[in-house]
């Protein structure tokens, strides 16, 4: 094959580099608009695997990086004064003109002809000079082929919000420092870490406005060096800080970091061939001309590398079959990117919200910065460091009230008692409310009694009932439970009273009115579509069905209607007294009655009751308000919201803070933080754990106590949510469905047997210890 290479960074030069070697009569050129040793930035970072793939794929290129690494196990946080620092992470750092170089050393000694000082400004005309059968565009993050070839390639670029600059300093770091500083301004935060003898990278990044309001936008490139220097003085120890990007001038050397996603990763262009045939040529895109992963989990390299390794060995495999290969290559690294970029992403917003953590002593803000990309779990934590995380684990334990440790282990954050008011649940995991349709006239009854007294002896701290009614009126289904009458009281009393005698959970009411979702079908038949007979009327807070042309429209509210709707949530939270709940909930999300009211997609009122946000809130606050007058001072409430519509249009985080506000301000303890089910037009955005960044934020940016849920299903994820601080409790729905002794078991399959236990299985506690020891050994 004829191939050129468009871009000599990492990526071009080692997939040049990969070809020759898998085949000496491959003719490979590499074009390169810089001279041979130039190059911009500093160090780049690696992890140990990332040198293991690198060592297979050639180790003679691999041995001599390798001798060239920095590496360090540590990572200091610098944080209000404090230092925390955190082992076992393993990094690599290496020069990124030092990786250049032996790289470009390697294509020279193996056959790879390398252009320097050209600048492509038509790939197809380059294809044609060197009869190319295949052009690899790597050239960078603004790369022009990519633009060329925009309608092909479909690429999404998103300018991040912090504005960084890429220097180095001959301060020389010995661990990977995260450095925070607080100004009149906004945070600032430095990335540093030793790369070669004498040598650090040090990057400087903070919020657009922050750099504004610091009038760096104004300064030349020196006036901002000499800023930064003086705030990080502390940690440079006298030693200056180092551009070498001379070549820009003012403020241009502070950047904001561009997420670049591509849709498609190859396209094919006719070039003439022998005998006036067309040729079809592929043009495909490598390193961060296809995507890009914030430097804040060192992966833009790597990313890069792997990149080239994926197409040589997706070519060879191919056997000659130019299509199947690349098909495969898109395949193979649009998946594994992706996963990056997520990991990316989730880092990325961390830095651009250090104001939202920064109420958090630096212990758990530590804490929340290691795992902030999700990439590293709790007990991942472990496996790097214990003795950090078993002296973290009891620091999280002391603050909650818990003895410090579980015999010979620090208990566990889910396991650490939380309390509301007046009253404390033993631990921090939640039986989420479950639509069960197992009521007949809105009475619970024997298959209540197994579901929910089975869960609360399963360990769970608390145990909520679904969504039930206030009326008749008010159900979705006619299985929905109810708290109209005296019947459906005794039959909650029985269930609340076997809770309460049998373990050591709370039970929990979440109290509701469908609205205009009302009068359907079961959840296993045809959600959302009406009843075949006995439909009852239905109410919302405008006359808009839930799906136009199958869902009936519901009647938009009168004042008085409005007046009644309130006074049945009251009649019904004194009931739910009556029948001995210990915590109540209101649910003014996922499109019901009362979040119907606070989306403006659903609300469409013109009266006082309509229009703004705070109109918008007006009457579920009114109705939480009466709620929290009539139920026991001394025992807690919480409200569940939408905290996104996922629609345009609809409600957003930024909306949910406020929501949450208002509603903590009128006397909720917690909000519980859900999302979507208010249009059939949503497009969420699944993934594990999911719903817990509208939770963190809510938190550690409104202040307001939280409840995460959405997609958590270990104990691990729980653990590192509750550790992080991004959410108060997880509540879980699956996991207690498929296993009613969820969290008994994932407690003993982390090592720890000093769970309560129910008294109703003191009588089989031998037998369930044998099963406990079959777990940790994993039968």
């Amino acid at each position: 094959m004829k191939i050129v290479c468009i871009g000599g960074g990492p990526a071009g030069l080692y997939f040049g580099l990969l070809m020759k070697l898998q085949d000496p009569g491959n003719e490979i050129v590499v074009v390169e608009r810089n001279r041979p040793y130039d190059t911009f930035g500093w160090g780049v970072v690696f992890s140990d695997a990332t040198l293991e793939n690198l060592r297979e794929a050639d180790p003679v290129s691999a041995d001599t990086i390798a001798g060239e690494f920095s590496r360090w196990d540590d990572i200091d946080i610098h944080f209000k004064d404090r230092l925390v620092r955190s082992g076992g992470h393993g990094f690599i750092g290496i020069g990124r003109k030092k990786l250049l170089n032996i790289l470009q050393a390697r294509c020279e000694e193996v056959g790879v002809q390398l252009v320097f000082e050209t600048l492509v400004e038509d790939d197809q005309a380059l294809a044609r000079r060197y009869g190319a059968d295949l052009v690899i565009a790597s050239d960078g993050v603004n790369s022009q082929v990519r633009t060329r070839y925009a309608e092909v390639f479909r690429p999404d670029i998103d300018q991040r919000n912090c504005r960084f600059m890429w220097l180095g300093t001959k301060k020389v770091f010995d661990a990977f420092n995260f450095i925070f500083v607080s100004t009149e301004h906004g945070w600032f935060q430095a990335h540093a870490y030793r790369f070669e003898d004498g040598l650090s990278t040090f990057i400087v990044e903070t919020t657009e406005a922050a750099w504004k309001a610091a009038g760096i936008d104004q300064m030349s490139q020196e006036e901002g060096i000499a800023y930064c220097e003086r705030l990080f003085a502390p940690w440079l120890d006298g030693q200056p800080l180092i551009s070498n990007a001379s070549h820009l001038r003012g403020s241009a050397i502070w950047i904001r970091f561009p997420r670049v996603i591509c849709d498609q990763w190859v396209h094919w262009t006719a070039r003439p061939g022998a005998e006036g045939q067309d040729k079809d040529v592929p043009v495909v895109l490598m390193g961060d001309a296809a995507h890009t992963a914030h430097f804040s989990i060192g992966s833009g390299t790597k990313l890069a590398l792997e990149d080239a390794i994926e197409l040589a060995r997706s070519l060879e495999a191919a056997g000659g079959d130019l299509r199947a290969g690349l098909d495969h290559y898109q395949a193979v690294r649009s998946v594994e990117v992706l996963k990056i970029q997520n990991a990316a992403r989730n880092s990325t917003e961390w830095f651009e919200n250090v104001a939202r953590y920064a109420g958090l002593e630096p212990e758990q803000f530590a804490y929340s910065l290691l795992t902030r990309s999700q990439r590293i779990s709790h007990e991942n934590l472990r496996l790097r460091d214990k003795a950090w995380l078993e002296g973290y684990e009891q620091w999280i334990a002391q603050r909650a009230g818990a003895p410090a440790r579980d015999g010979a282990r620090p208990v566990l954050p889910m396991l650490t008692p939380y309390t509301a008011r007046g009253l404390t649940l033993k631990n921090r995991v939640v039986v989420s409310p479950t639509l069960l349709y197992a009521c007949k006239k809105g009475v619970p009854g024997p298959f209540h009694m197994v579901h929910l007294g089975s869960r609360a002896l399963g360990g769970a701290g608390l145990v909520m009932v679904e969504m039930t009614a206030v009326s008749s009126a008010a159900r979705t289904t006619p299985g929905c439970p109810g708290l109209w009458n005296d019947e459906q009281v005794q039959a909650f009393a029985e269930i609340t009273g076997f809770v309460h005698e049998s373990s050591g959970a709370r039970i929990g009411v979440q109290l509701g009115h469908a609205g205009r979702r009302g009068s359907t079908l079961g959840g296993w038949d045809k959600p959302d579509h009406p009843l075949a007979v006995d439909n009852w009327p239905l109410l919302s807070a405008s006359a808009l069905p839930f799906q136009p042309g199958i869902s009936q429209t519901p009647k938009a509210m009168t004042l008085e209607e409005m007046d009644r709707v309130r006074n049945d949530f009251v009649a019904a939270t004194r009931r739910a007294i009556e029948a001995g709940f210990d915590w109540i909930e209101l649910q003014a999300g996922h499109g019901f009655l009362l979040s119907s009211f606070i989306s403006p997609l659903t609300n469409q009122r013109t009266d006082a009751y309509g229009g703004t946000l705070e109109n918008r809130l007006r009457y579920p606050l009114e109705v939480f308000l009466a709620m929290r007058e009539a139920w026991p001072q001394n025992l807690p409430m919480s409200v569940r919201i939408s905290a996104t519509d996922w629609a345009p249009g609809g409600t957003t985080a930024d909306d949910a803070v406020l929501i949450s506000r208002r509603f903590h301000e009128a006397g909720a303890d917690m909000v519980d933080c859900s999302s979507g089910e208010v249009t059939p037009e949503q497009k969420p955005v699944y993934g594990r754990m999911y719903q817990t960044p509208l939770a963190d934020r809510i938190r550690n940016e409104g202040g307001v106590p939280t409840i995460a849920v959405g997609a958590i299903s270990e104990a691990d994820q729980v653990n590192g949510i509750i550790a992080s601080g991004r959410a108060d409790l997880c509540a879980l729905a699956r996991p207690h469905l498929a296993d009613a002794s969820w969290l008994l078991r994932e407690a003993a399959r982390l090592g720890y047997r000093d769970v309560e236990w129910p008294s109703a299985y003191l009588w089989g506690k031998d037998a369930l210890e044998r099963s406990f020891k079959g777990a940790q050994a994993g039968a």
